[in-house]
This record gives C-alpha cells, structure tokens and sequence, in this order.
C-alpha cells in the first residue's frame, strides 16, 4: 500500500482503491487541467456578457466590478453545476466526476464548499501551487479542497 501523508484512515472507503482500481485514477490530472480551461472559457462566454450588461446599467461604475462580477459568475456556475450531475460541463467533456470519500456524489453544500475552497486556492497562488501538487503527489489525485472536503475526481464510472 501507498502511504499518503494526507490519508485519514476510513474517510475514503467508499470509493476505488487506486491501487487494485487504478483506471479510476488514470490520467485524472490531465484531464483535471483540460476540464479547467473547458471551465474558465465557459466562464468567460457566460461571464463577460453579464459584467457587461451590469456595467451599462450601472452607468459605468459597475465595469469596476468585472472581475468580482466573473467570480461570481464562475462560482454559481460551479457550484450549480457539481451540485447538478457532480461535474462542470469542462469535467463532463473529458470524463470525470467529483465522488464524496463514501463514494456519493457531491451535493449542494458541498459544491459550494468546494467552490469556495476553490476560489480561496485560486486567489492565493502559494495554495493554487500545493493544490497542484496534491492532485498529482496523492493516492487519490485530491488538491487542496478535496483533502479539506473528503472529495476527489475520478474517471466517470458506468452507472
């Protein structure tokens, strides 16, 4: 067996072993990456349309929020759409899904605590970069927000 500094005994029992279920966890970090870029354009198409729109209705003072008004977008946007089928649309296209440690998936509050957790991780570069590190270093492919949760990513079974 690995050893996973950031293993606590019990609290993943519910999904595969990555040892004996290893195409579970197969090429999880790559896609983790891709599906991210699928994400951030979305964001960008869904967001960029209405930060516009507030800061014409605002007069112009809104377009100092364009960037607080993208992050909201990318937040409900993540949010609703883990909280939906367990996955963003990104994490769909290239075949993965968010699984709790007991093997369920992810619901609402969850998905906005990963989401938060997420936006924390993002806005900090030092915890972006261990994040990075954790989903390739650990067991199960967790980044930062994962460990916190119990959460990880996992190719999508067929249910």
């Amino acid at each position: 067996m690995h050893d996973d500094p950031f293993a606590r005994p019990g609290l993943m029992d519910g999904l595969p072993d990555p040892d004996r279920d290893r195409q579970f966890y197969a090429g999880v970090p790559a896609r983790r990456l891709v599906a991210w870029l699928v994400d951030g354009a979305v964001t960008l198409t869904l967001g960029v349309p209405v930060a516009v729109a507030f800061g014409i209705v605002t007069l112009g003072f809104g377009f100092a929020l364009f960037p607080m008004v993208l992050a909201v977008v990318w937040f409900l946007y993540r949010t609703a759409t883990i909280a939906g089928a367990s996955s963003t649309w990104g994490m769909r296209v290239t075949g993965i899904e968010f699984r709790r440690g007991d093997g369920t998936r992810l619901d609402l509050l969850t998905a906005a605590l990963h989401s938060g957790i997420s936006a924390v991780c993002l806005g900090t570069f030092v915890l972006q970069l261990i994040s990075c590190i954790t989903i390739v270093g650990t067991r199960y492919r967790q980044g930062l927000p994962d460990i916190i949760l119990g959460t990880t990513a996992i190719n999508r079974p067929v249910d």
